[in-house]
């Protein structure tokens, strides 16, 4: 076993390696600066525009407007909370950590750098995403990177096999990458947490070489999550409704006590995030610094890992949203990111560079300091016993409705693959593999995701990359209409007939 592991894992970082620092970084910062420049950087010169059709819009009934199961939609509002539970995960909390304790504080910066250019690039996806969506065998919609690889790219002059091929590609790594992001990981930072708030003192025996709690506390969760992940689309999106707005709010208050308990550590904290992010970290006792190369890296990956923009995987539960026009399910895409990076990443940032385990002046991470349980500690030393036990809850929240989240996306790949009968069965093996994260080593589970990401992303950007055109037309289309007051016909769908079916709607104000 212990062979099988520590191959697994030669391979994985020779993989991990190639996909983020060869290629993958590169792609990803250049779609974000690409769609951000054709849209005439939308996410600034709009802003106003998409916070009020957003935020500004989360009481409006039209937001919140269900058609019904039969329609195989769910409202804007739904469809946000689902795309939330997936990125809002452990990514979030732990990966915030990590990514400080191995690249610093320069690290925050670099996240947010990501996030701000992976708006337009999740805003793009999306408006792709609807574009290019059609219904299933079940009248349920479907949409993601596979269609809009298939028939955008694959419709250009000679490039019909390569965009079959790559979204092909992007289904198998969105499947591998459910089992990783959305199911490994998360499963893996729940249990860690757990075990470390409610049964450290607990002297548990071992079934093959792992503690009893792990497996009940995985044994647990796949109960649960069978429940309402078997229950489809449908299901977990009620679920997400109702749990996301409540543990987005509760975290983000909780960490502006801590911020508070620490005002006077303000200026150092985020003198050291700029001071870090364009210098070496500095050296201690003879110890290696880290590179900037390796500040932005860890930064990217787990700004990636945590808002997804640029992986396509989102896209596929906005393309189940009631509205009919793309660009106003890509305003969402830019909040989507917004919420999840610029403030809930952020807060995080906050309490582990105030927790006293990062030296602001160096850079460096204090001896003994584990970046898995360094947020809970943080919040321990604040408010006590209860302080761990609400960030245990927290990632518990957090990284099992991501799992509900990450269901679907799996599931959408498999159908396009082998139609909806293979999603129902996906749905059954990926519950029963909720167990295996539960008793996986916690840093292999995160490398294994983060090269699932890498991989996942690659057919995906170029697809974006590739319909750039198609964007720019979408959206000068929705500019012209809804904010010039232009009377022309609105540009929705590939499909002639939704066209046809939505554009007299649209014109009407029904979208």
């Amino acid at each position: 076993m212990d062979n099988f592991m520590s191959t697994l894992t030669s391979v994985n970082d020779a993989i991990n390696s190639f996909v983020w620092v060869k290629i993958g970084l590169v792609l990803l910062l250049g779609t974000g600066l690409v769609t951000s420049a054709i849209t005439k950087f939308f996410q600034i010169s709009h802003l106003g525009h998409w916070w009020r059709k957003t935020i500004g819009a989360v009481f409006s009934k039209d937001t919140h407007a269900k058609l019904g199961k039969k329609s195989g939609s769910v409202s804007q509002f739904q469809a946000l909370c689902t795309a939330l539970a997936a990125t809002i995960g452990t990514g979030n909390i732990a990966g915030v950590a990590a990514a400080i304790c191995i690249g610093g504080p320069g690290a925050v910066f670099w996240m947010w750098v990501a996030a701000f250019f992976g708006m337009m690039t999740n805003f793009s996806e999306n408006i792709l995403g609807i574009y290019y969506r059609r219904k299933n065998a079940e009248g349920e919609w479907s949409g993601g990177a596979m269609y809009y690889l298939r028939d955008g790219l694959g419709s250009y002059k000679g490039c019909k096999k390569i965009g079959s091929i790559l979204a092909g590609l992007f289904s198998v790594f969105a499947i591998l990458a459910s089992f990783g992001i959305g199911n490994m990981g998360q499963i893996n930072k729940i249990t860690l947490n757990l075990k470390s708030a409610f049964f450290s003192n607990i002297d548990a025996s071992e079934i093959a070489g792992v503690s009893f709690v792990n497996w009940a506390i995985g044994f647990t969760l796949m109960i649960v999550g069978g429940f309402v992940i078997i229950g489809g689309l449908q299901r977990i999106a009620s679920f997400a409704e109702r749990v996301v707005p409540f543990m987005a709010v509760a975290y983000v208050v909780g960490s502006l006590i801590v911020f508070i308990v620490h005002i006077n550590s303000v200026g150092p904290m985020f003198a050291s995030i700029f001071r870090f992010a364009f210098g070496i970290k500095a050296a201690a006792g003879g110890a290696a610094g880290v590179a900037i190369s390796q500040v932005i890296t860890q930064g990217c990956k787990r700004g990636v890992f945590s808002n997804e923009a640029g992986l396509g995987s989102s896209v596929m539960v906005h393309s189940n949203s009631n509205v009919k026009e793309p660009v106003k399910q890509g305003l969402w895409g830019i909040f989507e990111v917004f919420a999840d990076t610029m403030v809930v990443c952020t807060m995080t940032a906050i309490v582990v560079l105030s927790s006293g385990a990062i030296d602001l002046e160096t850079g460096l991470v204090q001896e003994g300091t584990d970046d898995a349980t360094l947020v809970a500690t943080a919040f321990g030393r604040v408010f006590g016993k209860p302080g761990e036990w609400f960030v245990a809850l927290a990632v518990l929240l957090f990284a099992f409705t991501t799992v509900l989240g990450w269901s679907h996306y799996g599931s959408k790949a498999v159908e396009y693959l082998f139609g909806v009968k293979g999603a129902k069965v996906y749905r059954v093996i990926f519950v029963l593999m909720m167990m295996s994260g539960a008793i996986m080593t916690s840093s292999l589970a995160w490398d294994i995701s983060d090269t699932f990401n890498g991989l996942m992303m690659i057919p995906n950007l170029i697809g974006v990359l590739a319909l750039t055109p198609l964007i720019i037309k979408l959206v000068n289309n929705y500019v012209d209409r809804k904010i010039k007051g232009k009377d022309i016909e609105p540009i929705l769908s590939f499909d002639e007939k939704i066209q046809a079916k939505y554009a007299p709607m649209v014109k009407a104000g029904e979208d």
